[in-house]
């Protein structure tokens, strides 16, 4: 079982988790990386967030009490959006931009391989491939519209309370999944031990994950001032924000190996380990920057009315309508 120091008495379902779960970051760093997101939203932004800070970091692990075995359609739902396993759907090119076609597509790679590589089909699905960006994108248009909303009312002078905080919470969400991302391990198959073959003799303790993210995190006692310095000017501000999400786990994803060779040294148990910090800074700070990024962005696409799109999504008419889900998937710059 993973630290998670911050707000752990008010998840009290994570304490049920199976000890094989992975909880991103823990509490610490996940923390870190929203307040210190939030306190990068520069004075064009939504400075309103700042008001809640203490309620979006003090909630940043909030998402991981939605993954206890005692909710089991919450668990079902909620378990591969923490994780984004590359290797396991290195044959799906592009990735579609839509989460229903990509569980999809992994089930028809699953139903043609299972009977001649059997040990490989056994991995291909929605849990052991991870949804990662799709609920990155979900939770980052669900805060343009909460957006949206809070503009509204502050036009008409109304109260703008519940509507701060129903963005709030939408940061929450997207905090977490981002600072998931940010996480080389959970951007792998070796989330939890080395797998395959293995000529480097990295580790295959499955404990690896929480003693880099959480027990040398908070080892070091990591603080929004040591990775405050690292956030640069707002990005993002233009181009597809889906292919940007996936660029940023595919930067995350080439660290992986590093963090094996890391553990090597000492298990991670030398909290003054220079590279072992820099690995730990550079990652939530490039977290934090991410989320900021997101949260400006949502921002700016808020104070755009919103544009019909027709043929609607839903309508077979659409030239991008795939029957098979019911609606055309997103289109690019959408």
């Amino acid at each position: 079982m993973r630290l998670l120091l911050l707000a752990a008495a008010a998840l009290p379902t994570l304490a049920a988790l199976a000890p094989t779960t992975a909880l991103a970051w823990g509490g610490t760093a996940h923390a870190v990386i929203d307040r210190a997101a939030i306190e990068a939203i520069p004075d064009s932004g939504p400075t309103f967030l700042r008001r809640h800070v203490d309620y979006i970091a003090g909630s940043a692990s909030l998402p991981d009490g939605w993954r206890g075995d005692s909710e089991p359609f919450s668990k079902m739902e909620e378990d591969p959006n923490h994780g984004w396993f590359k290797e396991q759907f290195a044959f799906l090119k592009p990735i579609p931009r839509s989460r229903h076609e990509f569980v999809l597509a992994l089930y028809k790679h699953y139903e043609a391989i299972k009977d001649k590589d059997p040990a490989t089909a056994a991995r291909t699905n929605v849990r052991w491939t991870g949804t990662l960006p799709y609920a990155a994108m979900e939770s980052y248009e669900r805060l343009i519209a909460c957006m949206r909303q809070f503009r509204a009312l502050q036009t008409a002078g109304k109260d703008t309370s519940f509507s701060e905080q129903h963005c709030a919470f939408q940061v929450i969400r997207l905090g977490h999944y981002i600072g998931d991302g940010a996480q080389p391990l959970h951007d792998s198959v070796n989330s939890d031990g080395w797998r395959g073959d293995n000529p480097n003799g990295y580790t295959r303790d499955r404990t690896i994950h929480g003693r880099f993210e959480s027990e040398f995190v908070d080892g070091i006692g990591l603080t929004v001032k040591d990775i405050a310095p690292r956030i640069g000017a707002p990005g993002h501000r233009d181009g597809d924000m889906f292919s940007a999400v996936l660029a940023f786990l595919d930067d995350a994803s080439s660290r992986m190996e590093q963090v094996y060779v890391l553990e090597k040294r000492d298990g991670f148990a030398n909290f003054k380990d220079k590279d072992v910090r820099e690995m730990v800074y550079a990652q939530t700070a490039g977290g934090a920057e991410m989320l900021r990024d997101m949260i400006c962005r949502a921002w700016a696409e808020s104070a755009s009315k919103p544009q019909p799109l027709t043929p609607s999504p839903l309508d077979p008419a659409n030239p991008a309508y795939n029957p098979e889900t019911g609606s055309a998937p997103a289109q690019v710059g959408a």
